[in-house]
């Protein structure tokens, strides 16, 4: 019986230390101008003033020393669609006002820019996805890179993550 105890406790042990070692610590991202799920006023659209809605982090890790943010749309005709990519976020971030930029690196988004770009689904209802990521480093990326060497320069480097999701139509 203890070592059926100690085994069962080793093995969850070890599966939190791979979880969280694999980015599996989980951190909150939320926004006050939609719950999660829950459809994104148009302010924040290619419809309306096409800012970003603020945004809300916590539970940032302590030995986090930057934060990623990384707005898509898995549901586009094309694909995966970045709107908005930015790393070098200080860990020290809890909120992101609307319509504002946190100071770090910004990259380019899949409509060919820099900056956040809202949604704007071409048909139907898309899921947009506000993704953030605590790193164990900054990133050397120059400004203006695009999501693939963003991905690639994560990799092995998340310590905690979390997303919340947000849907939107067009008005036709």
């Amino acid at each position: 019986m203890r070592k059926a105890i100690i085994a069962g406790a080793s093995a969850i042990l070890l599966a939190a230390i791979a979880s969280f070692a694999a980015g599996g610590a989980k951190m909150k991202i939320t926004s006050s101008a939609f719950q999660q799920g829950a459809n994104i006023p148009s302010k924040f659209s290619c419809d309306g003033a096409n800012t970003s809605p603020p945004l809300q982090i916590s539970d940032v890790p302590s030995e986090a020393k930057s934060l990623v943010l990384i707005v898509d749309d898995p549901d586009a005709p094309s694909g995966l669609f970045t709107h908005w990519v930015i790393w070098n976020i200080s860990s020290q971030t809890t909120t992101i006002a609307e319509g504002s930029t946190p100071k770090g690196v910004q990259g380019t988004n899949d409509f060919g820019k820099s900056g956040y770009g809202g949604p704007c689904p071409p048909s139907g209802t898309h899921r947009y996805y506000f993704k953030i990521f605590a790193l164990d480093r900054e990133l050397d990326l120059p400004f203006g890179a695009k999501r693939g060497q963003l991905d690639a320069a994560m990799k092995g480097h998340v310590v905690a993550q979390g997303e919340v999701m947000g849907r939107y139509s067009r008005k036709k």
